[in-house]
């Protein structure tokens, strides 16, 4: 999180992902969270960058925890185009951290580091059980025909190449590497629970994720990944290391008068059963879920699907067959512009919008808003996303499945 939200001011995204675009995509439930006025978004993120650095140092940790967990949950809303699954497990961990008593040891306290005595064992746990869950999800939502047959590696490898090599377009490599990920997940994630297997699953996964931070760029997932998987390791291997270092010394602490209870508490256990059932969702939908992105969210999608679009809306005004194009760039940034045109909860979002923008503009009623959205799914050809002929004026977000949501291409791939 402090590099995360360092990021955030060196790369001047505070600007053009909260505060230039003029609309905001919302979850469900979640329209009243608006930007601060004024500076208030800047002051935000500082407060954000304290409390990383807070915790990090172990400075005040429950005090600064709470608050960034609370303070990034706010920003995590704020915009549903700005999604990105490494958010989602960011605040999933800091929320298990509220709870951990991770400033037992190595913490500032009083200007000095102390080093205390042990954790209930629930609290390593918790973290092996929010990265072993991830993992097989990652690995089961790419059993499906496109990423077995190769695709979006094949579309993907072909772009490096140039950089990393024609080895990358090798005939059947993306093949095996699709294969290879999907074991990688769905048997070495288990196996970091054994520890005869541990040490070499670990290693298989410090090379899959530094071959993912250099190919396709995806900030700092690889590496909170990387530091999940440390958790599988036993408890004491740091102190282990420094000791062999010649830092510290390999003399477990003493165990405590009054040892505490080891059970998890409810609410984790909670938390875990809905990360289960809440990926599941997508089966309930008809369609699939990479072209409807109906249950897509929240279910641990990375990197799995190559889908580009482009989206154009249409205003009528019935009563006067006044007609105006609109452009959604003219209104939102770059990047809530390429995520609305393959969602087609935010198309209904940005349509409802834009009626909303014209009434105040136009002084009109009863407008009509449609949209064309050509969609191209892992290398195929585009094809329309959506019914070009629905007035998205008429249609309410809901969890149910949009029936205006055309069908998705057939299943050759170029």
């Amino acid at each position: 999180m402090l590099v995360e939200t360092s990021r955030f001011f060196l790369h001047g995204w505070i600007d053009t992902h909260y505060l230039a675009p003029g609309f905001l995509f919302k979850y469900a439930g979640f329209s009243w969270v608006a930007p601060w006025p004024g500076h208030g978004l800047y002051w935000h993120f500082a407060i954000l960058l304290l409390l990383s650095l807070m915790v990090t140092l172990g400075w005040f940790y429950r005090t600064a925890i709470i608050g960034l967990f609370f303070g990034f949950a706010y920003v995590f809303l704020l915009d549903q185009a700005q999604y990105l699954n490494h958010y989602y497990l960011l605040l999933l961990v800091a929320l298990i951290l509220c709870f951990v008593p991770a400033d037992r040891a190595y913490v500032l306290r009083a200007g000095t580091l102390s080093v205390r005595s042990q954790v209930p064992r629930w609290s390593v746990w918790a973290l092996r059980a929010q990265f072993e869950l991830m993992l097989i999800y990652a690995g089961l939502v790419k059993i499906n025909e496109d990423w077995l047959a190769g695709q979006p590696l094949r579309i993907w490898f072909e772009e490096q190449a140039a950089t990393f090599g024609v080895w990358l377009m090798t005939p059947g490599i993306e093949v095996l590497a699709a294969y290879g990920v999907v074991l990688l997940h769905l048997v070495g994630a288990p196996l970091l629970l054994w520890r005869r297997t541990r040490l070499a699953v670990f290693v298989v996964y410090v090379a899959f994720h530094l071959a993912n931070s250099l190919l396709f760029h995806i900030g700092v997932f690889p590496w909170i990944t990387l530091a999940g998987t440390l958790m599988f390791f036993d408890p004491g291997w740091p102190r282990e290391i420094l000791a062999r270092l010649g830092f510290s010394s390999t003399s477990r602490a003493a165990a405590p008068e009054h040892p505490e209870r080891n059970s998890l508490p409810a609410f984790l256990v909670l938390l875990f059963v809905i990360q289960i059932l809440v990926p599941l969702r997508a089966l309930f939908y008809p369609g699939k879920a990479a072209w409807t992105h109906e249950g897509y969210d929240f279910s641990w999608r990375m990197k799995l699907d190559d889908k580009l679009a482009t989206a154009r809306f249409t205003i009528t005004d019935p009563a006067s067959a006044r007609r105006w194009e609109v452009d959604p760039a003219d209104h939102l940034g770059s990047r809530q512009v390429m995520m609305m045109a393959v969602n087609p909860d935010m198309i209904v979002q940005f349509a409802h919008h834009l009626e909303a923008l014209w009434k105040r503009r136009e002084g009109l009623h009863d407008l009509e808003v449609r949209a064309q959205v050509m969609c191209a799914l892992n290398g195929r050809p585009p094809v329309l996303l959506i019914d070009p002929r629905r007035d998205l004026t008429r249609v309410t977000r809901s969890w149910r499945s949009y029936d205006w949501i055309l069908p998705a291409p057939g299943s050759a791939i170029q």
